[in-house]
């Protein structure tokens, strides 16, 4: 059985400081974020939600995927959402050495940037988040004086999650956000089905509760 915290614990993010798990505003404020993208239907679908709520997100994009759906990502861009960087093909950093990892971020990277003549909409920030969470402090240290931001999380929805009913991914969510925290969704084929399901009902619950949908800058 897979291991894995909902609720991101407190000493962990005391322990790992250096990097972004939540933000501290007093606004009643969410961070949706949507990893592993973008996929054709399934971040269209996250796209349509969205722009019914009036609401913004971080797409953590795969740089492999953007270049096979190039036409998405500028669609995520041109509608105000944020995107970050999930490495060119979702490497797990702890089985990667440090050079493979960081030239292969690089290259995310410069495909991201290329974007930017596309559309002037592009956030330039260099956002950053390791695929399954795992990062060597000798990458992070890396990144982080490359100008990356790390970008954690505070709830994960584990919507990856086969083991667990969609019920019980609408569930994580629900019960454990909170003002400023940072949601983790997946805009990929395997989350899908659970996506589809839970996402609406978030936005639509947090709504109600008079929150705003931002994106991370």
């Amino acid at each position: 059985m897979r291991f894995y915290f909902i609720k991101t614990p407190r000493i962990l993010k005391q322990i790992l400081s250096r990097y972004t798990w939540c933000f501290g505003s007093d606004k009643k404020e969410i961070y949706l974020t949507f990893d592993d993208g973008p996929v054709p239907e399934v971040t269209e679908f996250v796209l349509d939600q969205l722009k019914k709520y009036n609401a913004k997100a971080t797409f953590f994009c795969i740089g492999d995927n953007i270049k096979k759906h190039s036409s998405i990502f500028c669609q995520i861009i041109n509608e105000g959402h944020s995107v970050g960087n999930h490495t060119f093909n979702h490497l797990n950093g702890w089985k990667t050495n440090n050079d493979s990892y960081i030239e292969n971020i690089e290259l995310c990277e410069s495909i991201i940037s290329n974007k930017s003549e596309i559309s002037s909409n592009l956030n330039l920030s260099k956002l950053f988040r390791p695929p399954y969470g795992k990062l060597k402090k000798s990458q992070s240290k890396q990144l982080i004086k490359k100008g990356y931001k790390i970008i954690m999380w505070d709830v994960l929805s584990a919507d990856f999650d086969t083991s667990i009913t969609k019920e019980k991914c609408l569930k994580n969510v629900l019960e454990n956000t909170k003002n400023r925290s940072i949601i983790v969704f997946h805009d990929s084929i395997k989350a899908s089905e659970k996506l589809y399901y839970i996402l609406p009902k978030v936005l639509e619950e947090f709504t109600k509760k008079g929150y705003t949908f931002k994106a991370i800058s």
